[in-house]
């Protein structure tokens, strides 16, 4: 991969506190080099299941969370939270290449497709069918984080599971995303609650002790091409 060129990035979230969760640390290393990092949250709280203020609350959060890494864009494509196996894979698949049409990424990361949620596996599976090079020529890097409740809460006797191979030091960025991820009311608990702050501490101590780093962010990559 081409370190010293400043590379486009798009983080695909189906949730917003996804993009936090899986790679929080990689995100702010990114925007640090000087790099054009763009936010996609593909789903977004319904008024048939949240009330107003809720739904209110959660912009003024996404705005606050979008400020903090220095996001270039920020794109909402509103699709039901937890439907998404309603929604025809087309119409996912239509809408998120819009996005990556108009931004030219080089550089995509998505969540991983055996992960609990079912809305992360139809996330992943629309991504993917965007990642063509005779379609989506730009895309060059596409990789796969994981999120804590939903990658590690995955059961599935036949699955390989989450096996990393590329792994991203964020000990310099580690505290900033435990400050952000505060910033999604809710979403944390106290430990042994997978989304606490020493959870997501310990993981990041885990993720850097198989990688020779104090703090790390863990991804598997699943296609690379550089010219």
């Amino acid at each position: 991969m081409p370190e010293s060129t400043k590379q486009t990035v798009v983080c695909v979230a189906p949730h917003p506190d996804d993009e936090t969760l899986g790679c929080g640390g990689t995100i702010l290393k990114h925007v640090a080099q000087g790099d054009s990092v763009h936010w996609l949250i593909v789903t977004a709280m319904g008024a048939d299941l949240f009330s107003s203020e809720r739904i209110r609350k959660r912009k003024e959060e996404i705005e606050k969370v979008a400020l903090a890494y220095g996001f270039c864009s920020v794109h909402e494509l509103g699709f039901p939270s937890a439907s998404l196996d309603r929604i025809p894979l087309s119409e996912l698949v239509g809408e998120i290449g819009r996005v990556l049409g108009d931004i030219q990424p080089a550089v995509v990361y998505v969540p991983y497709r055996g992960d609990v949620h079912s809305d992360h596996a139809i996330v992943f599976d629309a991504v993917s069918a965007c990642s063509k090079w005779f379609r989506y020529p730009s895309v060059c890097r596409l990789l796969v984080y994981e999120t804590p409740s939903e990658t590690d809460f995955a059961i599935n006797p036949d699955a390989r599971g989450f096996v990393p191979n590329v792994f991203v030091n964020i000990e310099p960025w580690l505290e900033k995303k435990l400050e952000i991820m505060s910033s999604y009311d809710g979403e944390q608990g106290e430990f042994p609650f997978p989304r606490s702050e020493e959870s997501l501490r310990a993981m990041a101590r885990v993720r850097g002790s198989a990688s020779g780093f104090l703090a790390a962010e863990a991804f598997m990559l699943l296609r690379e091409r550089w010219s």
